[in-house]
Formats: C-alpha cells, structure tokens, sequence
C-alpha cells in the first residue's frame, strides 16, 4: 500500500507542475473566465490515469474565443494534440475541450477542460461534489479507492465517480466486489450523486 501511496502523491505533484508549466489556469483566465480543479487531483485521489480537470465558467460561449485559448495553450511545446465537442446546444450548455501533454519523462497527461455556460444547470454542481468527497473520505477509504484504481487495467476507462459510489457509499472494498458493484450499476450519462 506504501507503493501506491508513493504513486498517487507523486501523480498529484506532477498534475499541479504540469498546470503550472502549461499555463492552462492563466489562458483561460485571459477572457474572464472563473477556472476551477475538480475530479481526481482536487480529491487527492489522482492514481494511474493521469488526467487533469478543470470546470471553466464563462458568461457566453463564445466559440472564437474558446479556440483562441486553445491557440494559447497549443503554443507550449509539450501539448501534443486537442480536440473539441460543441455541447452549447445539449443540457449541459458546454464546449468541452481535451487536450494531451507530453511530460519529461515522455508520459502522456490528458487535460479535460470543460467550459461551462454561468447560471446553467451544472455551474458548481461537481465542485460541490468534490468537497463532499473530501470531507467524507478517511485514511481507509482513501487507501481503497487508490488501491481500486491502481488494480484497474490500463485498457479499462472507469470514472472517477463509480469508484467514490461502490467505496463511500456502498461499502465496496476488493476489486471483484468493484467488479461486481459495476455490473449492477452500469454509468449512464452525468452521474448527479453526491455523497
């Protein structure tokens, strides 16, 4: 368990270099927008898939000026590729762009950064859910949630949230009881769970 602990810190200190390096907070902030870390690195609970999120909220979403940051952001040498879903029209009334960084070590980090329409259904909506994760979370489930990530294969994509669900609220503690708890709760879209 040391092992993983080791891991998942030195995945976090990484993540938090790598925003900085980028200057992905800054760029979005340059056309007013609010930025804010939410999923696994704002929950301390970024293990193997190195993945950085942010909810970014703007007032309108301006396509334009969502690629002119993107533009910002593509200039830094270590972003290898991005892309883009207009999801202005659906509920979620968002421009969801991911974008991939390459790191010395020649790792590959995938930046989410969701931007997000102010006064929509989901404005703070998954903020609020990270401090709830936060302050539910004990040395022991945090060690098991870690442990369930560290045990996920590399080919499988599991989201953040069913790993909180099956440990915080349905007392999941091994991998085949992960496995399991997954066939009976199979993810169908936004999850609005929170513990």
């Amino acid at each position: 368990m040391h092992d993983i602990l080791e891991l998942a810190n030195a995945n976090q200190q990484k993540a938090r270099q790598i925003i900085e390096t980028t200057g992905v907070v800054d760029a979005w902030k340059s056309i007013g927008a609010d930025v804010h870390l939410v999923g696994s690195l704002k929950t301390g609970l970024l293990m193997k898939h190195r993945d950085i999120d942010f909810h970014i909220y703007t007032s309108d979403l301006d396509i334009a000026e969502s690629f002119q940051v993107m533009g910002q952001l593509a200039a830094h040498p270590g972003i290898l590729r991005a892309e883009w879903v207009d999801g202005s029209h659906s509920d979620e009334h968002c421009l969801e762009w991911h974008a991939w960084y390459r790191d010395e070590e020649g790792r590959e980090w995938q930046l989410d950064m969701i931007q997000i329409l102010r006064g929509s259904t989901y404005e703070g909506y998954f903020e609020r859910v990270a401090e709830r994760i936060n302050a539910v979370l004990t040395p022991e489930t945090r060690q098991v949630i870690l442990a369930l990530k560290y045990a996920t294969p590399d080919s499988e994509s599991i989201a953040g949230i069913e790993y909180y669900q099956a440990v915080l609220r349905d007392g999941v503690r091994t991998w085949s009881e992960f496995v399991a708890w997954r066939q009976a709760h199979p993810l169908t879209g936004v999850v609005e769970w929170c513990p």
